[in-house]
Order: C-alpha cells, then sequence, then structure tokens
C-alpha cells in the first residue's frame, strides 16, 4: 500500500470514531459532492440469490448443503462472510467497539435478508456491547466540545448526552435497517467492493447512503436511507432542547447524519485493508 494510502487509512479510523453518534455534535457534512458523482458509479456487487426450484440437481445439493452450514446459517446474524477471503472478511466489530453487523464481505454469498433478519441486524447493532461502548465514546467527545451547551458539561452532561445519543442511534438503526426496507424490499446491508483502485472504491462506498440493492439484486434509490433518517431527524425534536429543533438546526443534523453513514460505509470498504496491511492482524 502507498505511503499516501496508509495515512489516509488512519485518517479514516479516527474520523469513523468521531461520526458514530446522529445529532451529538454539530459539525456539518456535505453530501453534494457523494450526489454529484453517484451518477457515474460502479454498480454494486449483486447479492447472491437461492438457487431456484428450477435449478439443476446439482444445484439443489449445493444449495442444501450451504443452508446446513452453521457459517452460511449465522451470515444474516452479523457480517455476510460465506465464501469470502479470510483477508476480505467483515468483522462483527471493527476494534470491538465499532458495531458492524450491516456489513456483508466482498466475495460473499448474501441471499437477500428476511424481515426477521433485518430486525435481528437492527437489534444486534442498536443493543450490541460494542453498541453501548460507542455510544459511550462519541458522547464523550460531544460533552468535551460543547456540542449542546443546554445540556451542561460534567458527569451529569454526560448522561444527557449519552442517553440522547443511544435514542439516535436506535430509532435511526430500526427505521433504515428494519422497518422501511421491510416495506420497500431493500437490503440495507453494507456490500463490499473489496477491489479496484482506492478512489473508486471509496466514492463506491460513500455513494451505498444513495444506492442500495432490492431484494431481486437490482440497484435503486436509498429510500430507506433517506427518508430513514430525516424521521429520525423528526423523531429526535421531542427530546433535545428548544435549540436544536429549528428547520437549520434539523437539516444541519440531517446532513451530519448521511455523510456519518457514508464515512462510516467507506471506514467499512477499507478496514480489511488497514487490519492486514496496517495493523499486521486478521480483521
Amino acid at each position: 500500500m502507498k505511503r499516501t494510502h496508509l495515512a489516509f487509512s488512519y485518517l479514516l479510523l479516527a474520523a469513523a470514531l468521531c461520526f458514530g453518534q446522529t445529532g451529538s455534535q454539530t459539525t456539518t457534512s456535505d453530501p453534494d459532492n457523494t450526489l454529484a458523482v453517484a451518477a457515474e458509479l460502479p454498480d454494486a456487487p449483486d447479492p447472491q440469490q437461492s438457487p431456484s426450484t428450477e435449478g439443476s440437481a446439482g444445484s439443489t445439493t449445493d444449495s442444501s448443503t450451504k443452508q446446513s452450514d452453521p457459517k452460511n446459517e449465522s451470515q444474516n446474524a452479523g457480517p455476510a462472510n460465506a465464501g469470502a477471503p479470510a483477508e476480505k472478511q467483515q468483522p462483527k466489530r471493527i476494534l470491538g467497539i465499532m458495531p458492524n453487523f450491516r456489513a456483508v464481505s466482498a466475495g460473499a454469498i448474501a441471499p437477500p435478508p428476511t424481515p426477521k433478519q433485518s430486525f435481528k441486524i437492527a437489534t444486534q447493532n442498536s443493543f450490541d456491547y460494542s453498541s453501548f461502548v460507542f455510544v459511550g465514546v462519541t458522547s464523550l467527545m460531544a460533552e468535551g466540545t460543547d456540542a449542546h451547551p443546554q445540556l451542561g458539561k460534567g458527569p451529569a452532561g454526560f448522561g444527557r448526552y449519552y442517553w440522547r445519543g443511544f435514542v439516535d442511534k436506535t430509532d435511526g438503526n430500526y427505521l433504515v435497517i428494519f422497518a422501511l426496507p421491510s416495506v420497500l424490499h431493500e437490503d440495507e446491508r453494507y456490500y463490499a467492493k473489496g477491489e479496484g483502485g482506492f478512489w473508486k472504491r471509496g466514492i463506491y462506498a460513500a455513494s451505498r447512503i444513495l444506492i442500495t440493492p432490492d431484494y431481486h439484486g437490482h440497484n435503486t434509490f436509498n429510500a430507506s436511507e433517506v427518508f430513514g433518517r430525516a424521521f429520525a431527524q423528526g423523531i429526535s425534536t421531542s427530546y433535545y432542547p428548544s435549540h436544536d429543533r429549528t428547520g437549520g438546526a434539523l437539516a444541519v443534523k440531517y446532513g451530519y447524519a448521511m455523510g456519518r453513514d457514508a464515512l462510516t460505509n467507506v471506514f467499512r470498504e477499507f478496514w480489511p485493508d488497514i487490519a492486514t496491511h496496517v495493523l499486521h492482524r486478521h480483521p
């Protein structure tokens, strides 16, 4: 890996820790660049569909074998790794503190999730121990920078940041990963590309907030992400201070949430490379 790529990998690692909580900071993100390049992006890796009953006997036998494999059965509970080489596999938790249950490894076999499986992924993304740790880290950073002065400082202020950050994360997860995708038949997992140039992969990853596969593996507008984050911001008006309930403040928080998700996807995309080539460890 080139020296500039190594430096940028460290930057992604630090940035991902800063972008883990919707509305905890007032830093704006500008998704316009992502919108500008979305039309020129490569297609997402097509999710692998389960063989149809009209397939050959050999295909049917192969499908049955995969379905009986415990590793394949558990893939929808976390990252889908079946069929992916070890150096490209996505872990359930990045560095033990960043929930990564939505990721599908490059080259993995991942049938479309059922609503039950989407619900399970949203629950794991919200209530796994790593989620509590991650919200704690981002809440501490927000309290330290006085992102919302009305919430105060010190242990009491941290508590006010923490529970709001946790609610932000949880309602967003259930809206974006489970509720809207189940209605719209969209697959909100992140399908890692795992190959190609640095910028090509980075732009592809960021653009997944606007493009996602449907249940048939066809790329479509990511309505679940776009509208799910908007709904989550509307819900947040019920528990954030009045200063954060204006139209301008909500627009900033919405842009932040979308930018955070784009950056998180970029970090997911390159994490196997960072782990293998920078940290010299298994992803």
